[in-house]
């Protein structure tokens, strides 16, 4: 290709030095880096938010191992001597009780391929699940696969399916999810997921081959600079450079995507050094110090006794959670049952407490309910626990929770004070946090009746504005599908979705009762992310090697099912027992949604079925497209279709109590709207309750 810029030249040379050096100028690069060690700073943690202008010069960020995200930053953080001892014992002693008990080398001790130390360096983490899809660059990774004994791979159809079930893995279980990909379009297609995981604090590994090291640089057969796009949508990542760093950064990479705020870590592995033979050093530190070392500590117990204090001085507390308590729930529930303070929740923080419970205002936010976002509006103390106030949640920020002192507890101090000032904020983990805040209600409660008027306040605001949907009986309405299924499924299902309306209408008519039960694609917001992302919840919960058996039901949309509907194949092949209740209106209903309130219902390339003859207008089933009941079938997965809302409750019944994968795609009305709606940007004053794509705006 010609070069256009003397700038992208002088890059490849760069990188070319720097990536052809003999091996002994690798161990020196190396030993240079690690010698620097205790400078490292955690910037690992979403350090594409932080500011960037001191990076070091690109030649020196082209070590053989990359450490550009640990190398950032200076000496002023660093723990005293002990104390970073204390760090680095806590944190190995951390990584050798979570690795596979029993582990044995089934090579006696004799030198193996650098993809067997990569596999066995997996099975060490505990690993049990994978989701790879081989290639030529990673085809020795998948032999190596062939001859472990204790991990199975899922072969999701496409790279970004592999990454989604992943996460659907990770955010089912807490554990961290692994999928492997080869170079090239194999390592760009997992570049949605990476970016998906680290907006919603996902613990993902993504291991991803590379053409061979003296081809790096050069324009090789599918290479791409894997490291480089990823690096600001990862938590890390690595370039494999030398194999006897291989059994370190694995450790490392699982170490790093499951402490402090979790994320996705990127390791690029080479084919040589896959194919090279080596006799593994289990027993390597790790070499991220400047992470461990800044790691949040538990909270000082001053800084809870002023949220103590500022309870007792409260009238009109709120507890808003997020996706940071997920792992905190029995706390969470202590916490409010000592306090009996009304609880609100994200869409990443549903089932932290129970959705249905009475102190429970349900979501907040854009689509949350009236009652729940009046409750902030009003309240006098706001308690954040594990949010970032993300402008879905609050809008026009500078008019939100503006009566509100704000206690902010968050694990990672990027979030403190960046989007909402907060009069308490505390960077730690919610979970310890909780436990010392507990201790200390415990010794000195809240009066039991103090937020009582508060309560009933909030409960008229209930009674007056409930969550409803017109009862209709011609077509089956998307709320209501997505309430019958709950009804026969007894609220305990996993459930998963895609992106649009139908996620809406899930997070709000489908009550969780319980943390890692909804997996959907919050921050990022990915179409397609539904079907794959039920994989993952499927293989982690399939009854299988001791683990526990779950219904998966993926609540679809026809326009995001499409995105990645080539893992029907999957779920035939594996046997896996997910269920999809596609809502098909024949349009992206979410863009729909906002056509018919701001730009006056013109319709600009929203509609996804057939041009000459429109389904909701014929009323002919013919004109439905695509059949998604005959493509379903020809992956060998069964399939039926309702239009009467008579039907539905038999066909979600159907579907539940088929064995395997199930298919039913349930018609329902493109004029739906999702309410409540706070328009983006808005206020809660600016509230939408009513109406629908009937009604000109």
């Amino acid at each position: 290709r010609p070069r256009s810029s003397l700038g992208l030249v002088i890059s490849r040379l760069t990188r070319n030095m720097a990536f052809s050096t003999q091996q002994q100028a690798h161990r020196a690069c190396r030993h240079t880096a690690r010698d620097a060690a205790p400078a490292m700073v955690g910037k690992v943690q979403h350090s594409h938010r932080a500011h960037r202008s001191n990076r070091a010069p690109r030649a020196s960020r082209c070590t053989p191992v990359v450490y550009a995200k640990l190398a950032e930053g200076g000496q002023s953080a660093r723990m005293e001597t002990s104390e970073l001892n204390k760090a680095r014992q806590a944190a190995q002693a951390a990584v050798d009780a979570e690795s596979a008990a029993g582990w044995v080398d089934r090579f006696d001790g004799q030198p193996r391929k650098g993809s067997d130390i990569l596999v066995q360096a997996l099975e060490r983490e505990g690993v049990d699940t994978v989701f790879a899809y081989p290639g030529g660059a990673s085809m020795e990774i998948h032999q190596a696969l062939t001859r472990s004994e204790t991990i199975t791979n899922i072969l999701c159809r496409h790279e970004q399916g592999e990454i989604f079930a992943a996460e659907g893995y990770a955010k089912t279980t807490g554990r961290v999810g692994v999928c492997i990909a080869t170079s090239g379009p194999g390592a760009t297609n997992l570049v949605t997921g990476l970016a998906d995981a680290m907006m919603d604090s996902v613990p993902l590994v993504a291991i991803t081959g590379q053409v061979p090291r003296k081809l790096i640089g050069t324009d090789g057969f599918q290479e791409t600079p894997i490291v480089e796009v990823t690096r600001a949508i990862t938590k890390h990542n690595y370039l494999v450079m030398d194999i006897e760093d291989l059994p370190r950064i694995v450790k490392e990479a699982f170490y790093l995507a499951r402490t402090g705020r979790p994320g996705p870590v990127l390791v690029d592995v080479p084919k040589d050094i896959q194919q090279q033979l080596a006799l593994p050093d289990w027993d390597t530190p790790m070499a991220i110090s400047g992470y461990m070392s800044r790691l949040p500590t538990p909270p000082e117990p001053a800084q809870l006794m002023a949220v103590v204090k500022a309870l007792k001085g409260a009238r009109k507390p709120m507890i808003y959670l997020g996706g940071g308590c997920l792992d905190a729930a029995a706390e969470v529930r202590e916490f409010v049952a000592k306090t009996q303070i009304p609880v609100t929740q994200t869409l990443m923080g549903l089932g932290a407490y129970p959705v249905a419970d009475p102190l429970s205002l349900q979501m907040l936010g854009m689509h949350g309910t009236v009652y729940a976002n009046y409750a902030v509006d009003q309240s006098d103390l706001l308690i954040a626990l594990g949010v970032r106030f993300d402008d879905r949640v609050t809008g026009k920020l500078e008019a939100f929770a503006t009566r509100a002192r704000i206690v902010h507890i968050d694990i990672d101090p990027a979030e403190i004070d960046k989007n909402k000032a907060a009069h308490i904020p505390i960077c730690a983990d919610v979970k310890p946090a909780l436990q010392m805040l507990n201790k200390m209600l415990e010794q000195d409660p809240v009066p039991a009746e103090q937020y009582a008027q508060w309560r009933a306040d909030i409960d008229e605001q209930r009674t007056k504005f409930p969550m409803r949907y017109p009862d209709r009986q011609d077509v089956i309405a998307p709320q209501h599908a997505v309430e019958v299924l709950y009804e026969e499924t007894n609220g305990e299902a996993i459930i998963t979705t895609g992106v649009g309306q139908h996620q809406m209408f899930a997070a709000q008519w489908y009550p969780l009762p319980e943390p890692r039960r909804w997996v959907t694609s919050g921050g990022l917001g990915s179409m397609g992310f539904g079907l794959p992302s039920a994989l993952g919840a499927a293989a982690a919960h399939d009854g299988k090697n001791g683990r526990p058996s779950r219904v998966v039901v993926d609540i679809d949309g026809d326009g995001s099912f499409l995105m990645n509907c080539q893992e029907l194949a999957t779920a035939a092949i594996e046997k896996l027992n997910i269920k999809v209740l596609l809502l098909n209106n024949q349009h992206l209903g979410m863009v729909v949604q906002w056509e018919d309130r701001f730009y006056k219902a013109n319709r600009a390339h929203t509609y996804l079925g057939k041009r000459e003859a429109e389904w909701h207008d014929t009323q002919d089933e013919n004109d439905i497209y695509p059949d998604f009941v005959t493509m379903s079938k020809a992956f060998g997965v069964p399939a039926r279709r309702v239009i009467k809302k008579a039907d539905l409750r038999g066909a979600i019944r159907e579907m539940l109590d088929t064995e395997g994968p199930y298919l039913l795609e349930v018609m329902v009305p493109h004029i739906e709207h999702v309410l409540p709606m706070i328009p983006g940007g808005a206020t809660f004053k600016d509230i939408i309750t009513e109406g629908d794509g009937s009604i000109e705006y």
